[in-house]
């Protein structure tokens, strides 16, 4: 697991307020959901971010409804009552929400929502905040219900140059179902189309295959130390894209409103990226370095040389190469971090239990930058699909937060 510290100065907001991380269920809960999501059930990143949007809308949408409504509701604003309490409409939103998606951590769950409830007194305002709290997850519930999550849709493989063939070690066909899952908020996601690969026969590829070739290799003598160590930190499942919204919102001690709010536009924001770079994915089905590089004799290029023996730094996931779906993902959370706090330089630093060291960074847009780099490092990823990939999951982000979690009347 990704332990994450940050250091940020104060964010001026009017709504923020001098809360501790102990009385903000926001952050209570979505440590709760990131143990359910990826402690217990250990959900690709692609499940991990539709089960963390689903969670976090639900949250946003009955803290907001509390609050007046003052930002736009993502699904609905429940009706509710002044004083109704926040922290049980978020103790209800999120484990009615996390009940759904995990039927079999059922037991594991209400544990944490009778916990919850019984630090909050008896009454009304319990009351009004369980019933807004069940409102939302319900809306939000119905909303994904047919989503398309976990069809038996299947990646495109074929066997002539440049097609996409199952990667090593398990070779395993998972995964695709994303591609045509529901938008969360952008209309047409397939409407971010990446330029695409460049081809076999080109010197662009050619160069892009050779640099992941010397610097990715599980026994590159190219890569530096620390260049390893980025690449196994950035491939950490637990990593800092989970764990550092609520790390943000304890020491900028954002208001429970305030959290939820982040959360959500960061959450939702990115798994409509992710959509969109799994359709392209699917689309493009390009082979990953795995194949691509021993098989290098058969893509009509005379600037690559096949190496039969070559394998990655990092086991490569099973999808398709082109965009890189972990430059789509970082792009867009780090685009709505500095859609939410109006800057970038907001430095941070995280513990990766897989490298076992910390790395540092002064800004959001340092720490997108060194992810292009990293999975070039890690045999994973040509550059061509990082850098598009990081275009795209911008792109999508900044459509996205054009339409959701304003403020009304703006």
């Amino acid at each position: 697991m990704t332990v994450l510290t940050v250091t940020v100065p104060a964010v001026s907001t009017t709504t923020a307020a001098a809360t501790t991380p102990e009385t903000n269920a926001v952050i209570t809960w979505n440590n709760h959901a990131d143990e359910a999501i990826n402690g217990v059930a250990e959900l690709a990143p692609t499940a991990g971010a539709r089960a963390f949007a689903i969670v976090q809308g639900a949250v946003y949408d009955a803290v907001n409804a509390i609050a007046g409504t003052p930002y736009e509701p993502y699904l609905v604003a429940p009706r509710s009552h002044p004083g109704d309490s926040r922290q049980a409409a978020v103790a209800a939103a999120a484990y009615r929400t996390l009940r759904w998606l995990f039927p079999d951590q059922a037991d594991a769950l209400r544990r944490l929502y009778d916990e919850s409830l019984a630090a909050i007194p008896e009454g009304r305002a319990k009351r009004g905040g369980i019933a807004v709290g069940r409102a939302a997850a319900a809306a939000m519930i119905d909303s994904r219900r047919d989503d398309g999550a976990g069809s038996n849709a299947t990646w495109p493989v074929g066997t002539a140059p440049g097609e996409y063939r199952l990667t090593p070690p398990d070779f395993l066909q998972v995964g695709a179902w994303y591609a045509t899952l529901k938008p969360f908020i952008v209309d047409d996601v397939g409407g971010y189309d990446a330029p695409g690969p460049p081809a076999l026969t080109s010197a662009a590829y050619a160069r892009s295959l050779n640099e992941v070739k010397a610097l990715g290799s599980a026994t590159s003598t190219k890569r530096t130390r620390d260049q390893t160590e980025a690449a196994i930190w950035w491939d950490d499942a637990r990593g800092g894209e989970w764990p550092i919204k609520r790390q943000l919102a304890a020491t900028q001690r954002l208001s429970i409103l305030e959290s939820a709010r982040m959360f959500a536009m960061v959450d939702v924001t990115t798994a409509d990226a992710m959509i969109a770079c799994y359709k392209e994915k699917k689309f493009w089905h390009f082979w990953r370095p795995v194949t691509a590089i021993p098989l290098a004799g058969i893509d009509g290029n005379p600037a690559t040389k096949p190496d039969p023996d070559w394998t990655p730094l990092l086991t490569t996931a099973p999808s398709p190469e082109y965009p890189s779906g972990h430059a789509c993902f970082t792009a867009s959370t780090m685009f709505a971090f500095r859609t939410y706090f109006g800057r970038d330089d907001v430095p941070f630093s995280a513990f990766s239990a897989d490298s076992g060291t910390t790395r540092r960074y002064r800004s959001f847009s340092q720490a997108n930058a060194e992810l292009i780099e990293a999975r070039i490092w890690g045999g994973v990823h040509y550059r061509f699909a990082t850098v598009d990939g990081d275009r795209l999951g911008e792109a999508v982000a900044r459509d996205a937060l054009k339409q959701a979690f304003r403020p009304r009347g703006d």
